[in-house]
């Protein structure tokens, strides 16, 4: 059995690993090798063709820089509020702590799609903003700016629940201590607890890092400027005509990859020891 559970695991393995090396190889192919029948896995000669491609069709460096900025964001948007949070619904005893707990769940299970009409209309009638009067009229709000894809995000109901299950696992002790010093609650939480959650926070920061700089759809929707595109908007600029240049698309999306690996290679110990911990009160 054990023979067996190997031998299936390196199929599968392998299975899921061919298509991110056939991207890799395509992206150092001279192109009339891309398509060749019978699939050629080692390209004759090697080139960098692509990759220049790549970043002289379109501003990809201006597209790199806008996903970096606006992930980034949601990144720093989440720790803080997840956590803060978090915190509030593990530690703090307040009247509404399990109705609005629910609630936040319940607003877990309702699909992105869903909402995505409500927040642009609540984005571009936001008042006293991009043009806008009191009521909301005669303006964008929020639309074609950076503030109209991080403020939306800026705490998601998953950040305040991963973070809420890690600070479930730590004793409440050392609150009930600082009190007694006469510690100001948000001094508690900022000075004793955070310290305490990196592991979780670095999981949060892998997952909300790879949400935001994989975001295609909404950046679509609400920034209409070519210099605010993002990576993943860039990478559509190769398909055109119903035709794709699939060398280019590859070297692109190949770079888009490389931050989120770099990020998980950086915070990989972090990441298993939040896997680990969080979610083991309820």
């Amino acid at each position: 059995m054990t023979i067996l559970f190997y031998i299936v695991t390196i199929a599968i393995s392998v299975a899921m690993f061919l298509p991110f090396f056939w991207s890799l190889i395509t992206s150092f192919k001279p192109s009339d090798e891309i398509f060749s029948m019978p699939i050629k896995w080692i390209p004759s000669t090697l080139t960098l063709e692509h990759y220049k491609a790549a970043f002289t069709t379109v501003p990809f460096g201006l597209y790199f820089w806008n996903s970096f900025v606006l992930a980034a964001a949601g990144v720093l948007a989440n720790l803080f509020f997840g956590s803060l949070s978090g915190y509030a619904f593990a530690k703090l005893n307040f009247k509404l702590n399990k109705p609005l707990f629910r609630l936040l769940l319940a607003a877990m299970m309702i699909p992105g799609i869903v909402t995505m009409i409500p927040s642009f209309y609540v984005l571009k009638h936001f008042p006293l903003i991009g043009g806008n009067d009191l009521v909301g009229a005669g303006g964008n709000g929020f639309l074609n700016s950076f503030w109209g894809i991080i403020l939306p995000g800026a705490s998601g109901s998953f950040a305040v629940f991963f973070m809420r299950q890690f600070f479930l696992t730590l004793p409440s002790d050392m609150m009930e201590m600082a009190r007694i010093e006469g510690c100001k609650e948000f001094r508690i939480f900022w000075n004793i607890y955070l310290p305490l959650t990196k592991p979780a926070l670095a999981t949060l920061s892998i997952f909300t890092f790879q949400a935001g700089w994989n975001s295609f759809l909404w950046p679509m929707i609400i920034l209409n400027d070519p210099n605010k595109a993002t990576i993943q908007m860039g990478l559509q600029a190769f398909s055109y005509n119903h035709q794709t240049d699939f060398g280019p698309m590859m070297a692109g999306a190949l770079i888009a990859v490389l931050p989120i690996l770099v990020m998980f290679l950086m915070l990989q110990k972090y990441f298993v020891q939040g896997i680990a911990f969080s979610g083991v009160k309820g």
